[in-house]
């Protein structure tokens, strides 16, 4: 019987991609490390090639962010992120422990469904192709409807140049009939292995309620604490450097600054120098109306706008020259706007008594929404650097460096990857910056170094040091207590 209905078609093509996927991945994983290193040398190539022209493809179709930016984005996530994992091992035996006589074998775990979002989507489809054939695993992508076209086009390119190189056909692969029976489908189907989910928060609570093992992230809401050591100008520099980049799409750009009472002032006219536009309450007030929906979600009108496009939503004049709108706040909540995670260069400002009182700030708007993703600090006080690190509920603590591009590994030495784990605090399964590591199970080849005897043994001379030590207790007690009675 033909089929007419389109989610029954696109059910039918997932179900197709998957098995062709299981097919390659099972060629895939019995090629040695080089050839796959090889493999994803020609993706990564192939994704530099065509950085630029995929950046005006996603820009033209979403309509968010700067062509100059998803360029570099584009590189990051090809040449950059197979830079990184060039020489890691993930095939055959990737430790050994002679001492320990234990050995681990990389075991990839199969097909792999990813789940791409309109922010940054030809770049996420680079980076997610790479650590997936790296790590011998099949992929198939699930595009976001907002970036379609670009999406399948950074899919086919990726698979070409795999292709080309010795990749078997099918290992990479993108839904064409999309629609959401197709997503379910690929997220549920008991032959896929893992989710790679990165997006919205609703779509990556479908992939962890999925039946299948998830690797998700929860959204970005960064403080910047600007603290009184810092070399305030480069601070601000960094920040707008950060919540400019491609208009702010990348989930852990900053989205307030919190400073000190005592350089408030300095900051303030080191933003409005560098090109910040502080809003009147007036003005404050029309930009809350257009950052969030009635429902409480992002505004997707607003996503990697520029400052003014945003102010012309909001019947405002923004100047030409204006990098960044900020807007004076003191609370923190589901319904303050400004306290929120925003995806455009819209900034927050708070101002706090101190350094103790800013760490119990940025602590509640993450917890509010962000936790477990990504705060950055301006100082050069250690002492206060490490407070932060020992108390804030995040998996990524930023020092002195632009949060969007240091959360991502592109200014600090985190792994480069564009799929930020939050950790349990923030509802993910993992807290690392997503890698090929994440994409194989560890099969642990252990040899035997003891006896039961041995056991025994052990136990009853630990038993005996127990006795041993007990006793050398009272012994000490006793003493202690005649030297007090002779001191009464």
């Amino acid at each position: 019987m033909e089929l007419t209905d389109r989610d029954l078609i696109s059910i039918q093509e997932v179900r197709n991609l998957i098995s062709a996927a299981e097919g390659a991945q099972r060629r895939l994983a019995a090629m040695p490390q080089d050839e796959i290193d090889h493999i994803c040398e020609a993706m990564a190539r192939a994704g530099e090639e065509n950085a630029e022209r995929l950046a005006f493809m996603a820009s033209e179709e979403t309509g968010f962010g700067r062509p100059a930016d998803k360029t570099i984005k584009n590189i990051f996530g090809s040449r950059a992120v197979y830079e990184s994992v060039r020489d890691v091992k993930t095939v055959g035996i990737i430790e050994e422990d002679s001492e320990k006589r234990v050995v681990e074998v990389a075991v990839p775990m199969g097909v792999i469904a990813a789940l791409i979002p309109s922010t940054n989507p030809t770049s996420t489809v680079f980076f997610k192709a790479i650590i997936a054939i790296k790590s011998a695993n099949a992929i198939i992508f699930s595009p976001h409807p907002g970036a379609r076209k670009c999406i399948a086009e950074a899919a086919r390119i990726m698979a070409a140049a795999a292709e080309k190189a010795g990749c078997p056909t099918g290992a990479i692969a993108c839904i064409e009939t999309l629609t959401m029976q197709a997503t379910e489908e690929l997220m549920r189907h008991e032959r896929v292995s893992l989710i790679l989910a990165t997006g919205g928060a609703a779509m990556v609570r479908a992939a962890y309620s999925s039946g299948n093992p998830a690797i998700g992230v929860g959204p970005g809401n960064a403080p910047a604490f600007i603290e009184r050591t810092a070399d305030i100008p480069l601070a601000v520099k960094r920040i707008l450097d950060s919540k400019t980049f491609d208009n702010g799409t990348i989930c852990a750009s900053e989205q307030s600054v919190v400073t000190e009472e005592s350089i408030r002032e300095r900051v303030i006219a080191e933003f409005k120098s560098q090109g910040g536009y502080f809003l009147n309450d007036a003005e404050k007030s029309a930009v809350s109306s257009v950052l969030m929906r009635s429902s409480g979600t992002m505004n997707p009108a607003i996503v990697g706008k520029s400052p003014q496009y945003i102010g012309h939503l909001a019947h405002i004049p923004v100047p030409d020259n204006v990098k960044v709108l900020l807007g004076f706040e003191t609370e923190v909540g589901d319904k303050v706007p400004f306290s929120r995670e925003k995806l455009c260069p819209v900034l927050a400002f708070y101002t706090e008594r101190d350094w103790v009182s800013a760490c119990e700030l940025c602590m509640r708007i993450l917890n509010n929404e962000g936790a477990g993703h990504t705060l950055v600090i301006h100082s050069n006080d250690e002492s206060v650097i490490r407070e932060f690190a020992l108390k804030k509920p995040v998996s990524r603590l930023l020092v002195n460096t632009p949060s969007a591009l240091g959360g991502v590994g592109a200014t600090t030495n985190l792994l480069p990857s564009l799929t930020l784990g939050c950790g349990a605090v923030g509802g993910s399964s993992s807290s690392d910056n997503i890698g090929p590591l994440n994409l194989i199970n560890r099969r642990r080849l252990a040899y035997g170094v003891k006896e039961l005897e041995d056991i025994r043994l052990d136990e009853s001379h630990n038993a005996h040091c127990a006795d041993e030590d007990r006793l050398l207790e009272l012994v000490l007690r006793r003493l202690l207590g005649k030297i007090q009675g002779n001191v009464d």
